[in-house]
């Protein structure tokens, strides 16, 4: 009887052990655990993209004062020109360039041009949120914020690590994300399903 109780707990043992090893081996496996990270992003250097609306706010001048849109060649349909170049460019620096664009066209002296965006372009989040889907970047946002604009982590999600899909100049980069690393609009992000 003892013998048999004794080669009972034994067999316990080896049965938590393989069971914990293959746990571990598991977490090893889960979702972007080989991924490298994804470049970072500092969201004071914000550049307009595809989509980002904006605001070109002319002094004096109301008629040159209006909203547009970034179009999907990454410019702007501003009045007197074949359209300026904003995407890649900071708000300071397209602001800038509409004003060498007014002085250039002969229509106004050293104007005073500012630029503010009135809509961010969206990031997508997917996998295990409880609402996927596209939502309006916001500056300084994080793996976190994105997940909790998506109505947060479902109870199977792998939450210390996510995938995205960053546009990184003329390519695409796919890294991985942690919950306090900057999102970049236009982030394509995967929240992984725990697997253990």
């Amino acid at each position: 009887m003892m013998l048999s109780s004794g080669y009972s707990f034994g067999r316990s043992v080896r049965a938590a052990a393989l069971l914990g090893s293959v746990a571990l081996s598991a977490a090893g496996c889960a979702g972007g655990y080989d991924l490298k990270p994804a470049p970072p992003y500092d969201p004071g250097q914000y550049k307009l993209g595809v989509d980002d609306e904006i605001r070109v706010i002319t002094y004096g001048q109301d008629q040159l004062t209006s909203d547009f849109r970034v179009d999907s060649n990454g410019k702007v349909a501003f009045p007197l020109t074949d359209g300026l170049q904003a995407a890649g460019f900071t708000t300071r620096q397209f602001a800038s360039e509409v004003a060498e664009a007014l002085e250039k066209s002969r229509m106004l002296r050293d104007p005073k041009v500012s630029v503010e965006i009135t809509a961010y372009r969206m990031v997508s989040v997917l996998g295990e949120v409880t609402r996927p889907g596209q939502y309006p970047y916001q500056p300084g946002m994080t793996m976190l914020t994105a997940v909790a604009s998506a109505g947060g982590f479902t109870y199977r999600s792998l939450e210390s690590r996510a995938y995205v899909l960053r546009q990184e100049g003329d390519h695409t980069v796919v890294g991985k994300l942690k919950p306090q690393d900057y999102v970049k609009p236009g982030d394509v992000i995967k929240i992984y399903e725990r697997h253990f």
